[in-house]
């Protein structure tokens, strides 16, 4: 029989996340600490502004690299960010669809990308799918930027640097100086970032350092979906400076031929987004973190997170993170094991964009399983 299915299809596994996420609604009232999504809706003002463009015929295809009013709010509020001078940008599907196209524009089968372990999962398989080699740098287990390792990992077949602070799954918030460590890296080698930047409004203990505004070859990655809860709305954008401006122009060559372009009436309702104030949801967040954190401190061992709505947990000892987890779904609390980010199966990932009541009950069955 001829076979049907390509090689890459088997190169990637189903998610973790969207099993359990999909478990969650076959259980009665479960204490869901799996999905990465805001609790709250998007703001009335934006759900406003988007209804508005659906009505006035804001529906068509925009232009492929995304409506340029956008376009140009997107540019002055980084060139303000970073210190670029009038920064590229292309309107994506979603950060994922940014981190698809830039991968499908950089790598070669065989090319490697330095990914600091644990990290979010798109990376890992998307770039096994195009044939490319992820190469792991430990980060525990305090979850720090290992710039000295990420140093001795780097050969003549690297090509990016994968960054992404405010982190999923740990919650962590890189230093200035572990950034300015892995800028000095990359520099001396000629290497390109990705800086994954989707959580960079959730920022609990002080700014977020980002990478852009000490090295200039970096795609710049942030979002609507996490600051907004706009996740299901697709919609994120790219931003470079002149270095990358190739890389760019590809993945709007390439953007044409798969998304075609980001949904164009929320694109609409993005615009008045830039200018919304989300400090006070921002401030509710951090809230949680401490509720959730302080719950489980002296029970488990976990770094507190900075940024972001995760925590990475340790397992107890003597039991794998998959083992603690079925005994947590056993109990009706929903997290993910440690082994869907990583390489390693010690720890289990919980998102607190719930109800600080669902905090609670959920730190009482989880300390209760120790």
């Amino acid at each position: 029989m001829k076979k049907i299915i390509a090689d890459r299809a088997y190169k990637i596994d189903a998610s973790g996340i969207r099993k359990v996420f999909a478990l969650a609604a076959t259980m009665k009232d479960p204490v869901n600490f799996s999905i990465g999504q805001p609790d709250f809706d998007v703001p009335e003002e934006l759900k406003e502004q988007a209804i508005k463009a659906i009505r006035e015929g804001f529906n068509k295809y925009s232009q492929t690299a995304g409506d340029a009013t956008l376009q140009q709010k997107i540019s002055a509020q980084v060139a303000n960010d970073t210190g670029w001078d009038n920064p590229s940008v292309l309107v994506t599907s979603g950060v994922s669809g940014g981190i698809l196209l830039s991968f499908l524009a950089m790598i070669n089968p065989g090319d490697e990308v330095i990914i600091p372990d644990p990290y979010f999962v798109i990376y890992k398989h998307i770039i096994n799918m195009l044939g490319g080699k992820c190469v792991y740098v430990n980060s525990y287990p305090e979850f720090k930027l290992p710039a000295e390792n990420i140093a001795q990992s780097i050969t003549d077949k690297t090509k990016i640097i994968i960054l992404n602070s405010p982190s999923n799954p740990t919650g962590v918030v890189y230093s200035q100086d572990e950034i300015e460590a892995l800028a000095k890296v990359a520099r001396e080698k000629d290497i390109v970032i990705i800086s994954d930047e989707i959580y960079e409004k959730f920022c609990y203990d002080g700014p977020c350092p980002s990478i852009t505004k000490i090295y200039e070859k970096t795609l710049l990655m942030r979002g609507f979906s996490k600051a907004y809860a706009m996740t299901g709305w697709r919609l994120g954008y790219v931003a470079v400076n002149d270095s990358l401006k190739e890389v760019l122009e590809q993945m709007i060559k390439m953007q044409q031929y798969t998304f075609v372009c980001a949904p164009a009436p929320f694109q609409t309702a993005a615009i008045a987004a830039l200018d919304f104030d989300m400090s006070e949801y921002v401030a509710l967040y951090r809230k949680k973190r401490d509720l959730l954190y302080n719950g489980l401190k002296d029970k488990f061992e976990l770094v507190k997170p900075g940024g972001a709505f995760y925590a990475f947990v340790k397992a107890p000892d003597g039991i794998t993170a998959t083992k603690f987890v079925e005994k947590a779904i056993a109990n009706n609390v929903l997290i993910i094991p440690g082994n869907v980010f990583s390489e390693k199966d010690t720890h289990f990932r919980i998102s607190f964009a719930t109800t600080d009541e669902k905090i609670k009950q959920g730190v009482d069955i989880l300390s209760s399983l120790i």
